[in-house]
């Protein structure tokens, strides 16, 4: 039987924001919007909806003057993100 997949990672976008901040302590919106090529408003909602989920910590400060977000994955996130490459394996292996 095919494992259900975590409709919140089947986002490309979200999918890409949790791929990158796996490989990285944390990283700023600006990185990671270049890194996905998201526009700043439709990575902003993302960013919110994987924080909201558990899934990524924001800390929101200052770079001198200027305002600068930064998102690390959780525990709670590199499971999700296990869970859900292992039920993409169920749909490659069968």
């Amino acid at each position: 039987m095919l494992k259900a997949l975590d409709p919140l990672l089947h986002s490309e976008l979200r999918l890409g924001v949790m791929s990158i901040l796996l490989g990285v302590d944390e990283a700023d919106f600006v990185f990671l919007r270049q890194e996905t090529g998201a526009t700043a408003g439709n990575l902003s909602v993302q960013i919110d909806k994987l924080q909201k989920a558990g899934y990524i910590a924001v800390e929101k400060t200052f770079r001198g003057k200027m305002p600068c977000t930064l998102c690390r994955i959780t525990d709670e996130g590199i499971k999700a993100f296990e869970k859900y490459v292992e039920a993409l394996r169920s749909y490659i292996d069968k």
